[in-house]
């Protein structure tokens, strides 16, 4: 069982050197000043070839490499933007979660509950519910073989930049339904299905460093469910309470990613939901801040932080010592395009919590979580991913 894994890896004492150890490398892990989340919007030629597969017009070898070809062209665009650090646009998966979920033995797939649909809207007012999918756990937890590294190590050789990799939240295992979406003939322990969640999450990101990948990000906009009363009152419908279950949430988090290495940066991504321009919670930070921020032990947060619904900054004051921060202040869910000098002042605002040499910026989420995107043109996508770079390099020299 792995519970309180600092201490199973030698107690206290070791918990405290190896935390030392880790402000002593803050330095040479990846930080870029200007990141984005991940997801890029697809293009029409990707968009018709997958369409193709699932009609069974396409074999899968055709479908990857018109895969290809879209990363190689959108890698290049992003270097030309001058970026530090590149993403795939997540181009092989149909959302931000699902493939690599799916592809865990003893996990199915289900429809969601419509209750826990996404407000979706566009500048006129219009738009659609998205109603995301739920995980349920039908046996026992576990990987075959690394799910992302073979497409990690297709970026790296594609890019004379870094490459980074996003990988869903471990939370998305179990939030939808929580005990109840686990099996019990499986599971009759609960903590023994985290202890195999954290065993596949190791595994995956040991196998990520063997390929040579130093930035991880982990996408969890679940963590920001704890701040409405809406998705709170289903965590007790389900019989918990819902601050217990954020705190073993971030436990779950800390534990998955305990193992990097020194070198290896693990940036999480918490923003309030995104498909199609739509969200599904709304409030600052400041009701999760003390779990979230200041309790999860990665290197930095991207957090979400382009309008109204994401509150002000004076939560940060919470964060953990040592944890560097990214804000979100680009919105991919509409067009226009944000003022620079606005950006920067707000920059100003945050480094009233923060130091400003531990700060950056992005986005405030992907463009594409999921495969159809939000309601944005892609000449939007590459003016405000643009406009994050020059940002960038007007407050810290570099992107």
């Amino acid at each position: 069982m792995i519970v309180g894994a600092d201490v199973e890896r030698g107690g206290m004492i070791e918990h405290g050197l190896a935390a030392k150890a880790h402000l002593m490398t803050a330095a040479t892990r990846p930080f870029p000043r200007a990141d984005q989340v991940g997801s890029l919007l697809r293009p029409p030629e990707l968009a018709r070839a997958r369409e193709r597969r699932k009609a069974g017009t396409l074999d899968a070898a055709a479908l990857r490499a018109v895969e290809d070809d879209a990363i190689r062209a959108i890698v290049r665009r992003q270097e030309e933007l001058g970026f530090s650090v590149v993403v795939d646009g997540e181009f092989r998966r149909e959302n931000w979660w699902v493939d690599f979920i799916a592809a865990l033995d003893g996990v199915q797939i289900r429809d969601g509950d419509p209750a826990q649909a996404f407000v979706t809207t566009d500048q006129h007012g219009h738009g659609e519910s998205y109603v995301p999918k739920d995980v349920v756990t039908t046996g026992t937890i576990a990987a075959r073989a690394p799910v992302m590294a073979p497409d990690y190590a297709f970026l790296a050789r594609t890019t004379k930049v870094a490459a980074k990799v996003t990988l869903p939240s471990p939370s998305r295992l179990h939030f939808h339904g929580g005990r109840a979406s686990v099996s019990r003939e499986a599971y009759p322990d609960i903590e023994a299905f985290f202890a195999d969640v954290v065993a596949v999450y190791r595994a995956e990101i040991a196998a990520l460093e063997a390929a040579g990948c130093r930035y991880v990000q982990i996408d969890d906009p679940l963590l920001t469910y704890f701040i409405s009363d809406r998705l709170r009152a289903a965590v007790r419908a389900a019989g918990e309470d819902p601050d217990a279950r954020l705190a073993r949430y971030v436990r779950l988090i800390n534990d998955c990613i305990a193992a990097r290495g020194a070198g290896t940066a693990v940036g999480v991504h918490v923003c309030r939901g995104n498909a199609k321009s739509g969200w599904i919670a709304e409030g600052g930070y400041e009701r999760v801040a003390e779990a979230v921020l200041g309790g999860l032990q990665c290197d930095h947060l991207l957090l979400e932080y382009d309008d109204a619904r994401s509150g002000d900054f004076a939560p940060l004051r919470h964060l953990r010592k040592g944890t560097r921060v990214t804000l979100g202040l680009v919105t991919t869910k509409r067009g226009d395009l944000e003022d620079v000098d606005l950006l920067k002042r707000r920059i100003d605002e945050a480094a009233r919590y923060v130091t400003l040499d531990d700060l950056a910026i992005s986005p405030q989420c992907g463009f594409a979580s999921t495969v159809e995107g939000n309601l944005i043109t892609p000449e939007h996508q590459w003016a405000k991913l643009d406009l994050v770079v020059r940002v960038a390099k007007d407050v810290w020299g570099t992107a």
